[in-house]
């Protein structure tokens, strides 16, 4: 039964001005928040290269105490992982290595950690040359090293 005092004659909807209106909200909104989004990558890349960094160094120390001395340059990171080649050094060299992963990491940025022994800052220099890959540099590029960490 349809009576024509009951017919429904407004369109449900968004008007045009309506959607444009949110749309313009919704732009506002990410221009205010993204970038303060986006700026916490880079810290997180930071922090998380001084953690590599710190994990690096404790794994180092305990390689010390079990082989009597750190890793050369020429052994590098790897010596975490792998055992030396001298039987001496070999027989103190923890089984199973000094890193749980068995797996030596790329910092954030996808480059190879640097690692000196003895080096020029301590008994080894150990570094990320930060975003950029190379020494030197500022904010995201700036080098994270291990002794100037707090």
């Amino acid at each position: 039964m349809h009576t024509g005092s009951s017919a429904r004659t407004s369109q449900s909807g968004f008007t045009l001005i309506e959607m444009i209106v949110v749309i313009f909200i919704i732009g506002l909104l990410a221009t205010w928040v993204a970038p303060k989004f986006l700026g916490q990558t880079d810290k997180a890349q930071v922090v998380k290269a001084k953690a590599d960094i710190q994990s690096f160094e404790t794994a180092l120390d305990i390689y010390k105490l079990d082989v009597g001395s750190y890793p050369t340059t020429e052994q590098g990171l790897q010596a975490l992982i792998t055992p030396p080649s001298s039987e001496r050094e070999a027989a103190r060299w923890r089984e199973g290595g000094y890193l749980k992963k068995r797996k030596i990491s790329k910092d954030p940025w996808g480059n190879a950690y640097i690692y000196v022994s003895p080096g020029a800052n301590g008994s080894f220099d150990l570094s990320s040359y930060g975003k950029d890959g190379v020494p030197g540099g500022e904010g995201i590029n700036k080098d994270i090293n291990n002794w100037d960490m707090e």
